[in-house]
């Protein structure tokens, strides 16, 4: 498997873990009725909070090829090891269409 798939992976459960925490201080910091100290307090906590455990640092890759563009969420391969396998006939449902 590719040591790039592994780290999505590792950062997927990170932010599975944080996610929560990470909601309620974003709120917290959001919240205008709040004190400026306690602003502080809860932005402070939600820097302190591991870099990979947030959403946008969590990347959809091919789990083929581990490419991270040209996507096809519904297969979770790349465009490119899609088609390969969709004309070798090794996707069920999926055939070359013409016309």
């Amino acid at each position: 498997m590719d040591t790039r798939n592994i780290q999505d992976h590792k950062r997927r459960l990170l932010y599975a873990k944080y996610e929560v925490k990470r909601r309620l201080f974003k709120a917290l910091v959001r919240d205008p009725d709040l004190p400026s100290d306690l602003h502080d307090k809860f932005r402070n906590k939600l820097s302190a909070l591991p870099r990979n455990s947030s959403l946008t640092r969590v990347r959809n890759r091919c789990i083929f090829s581990g490419r991270a563009r040209g996507v096809l969420s519904l297969f979770r391969m790349s465009r490119i090891v899609f088609r390969t396998l969709a004309n070798r006939g090794e996707i069920s449902g999926i055939k070359k269409s013409s016309w």
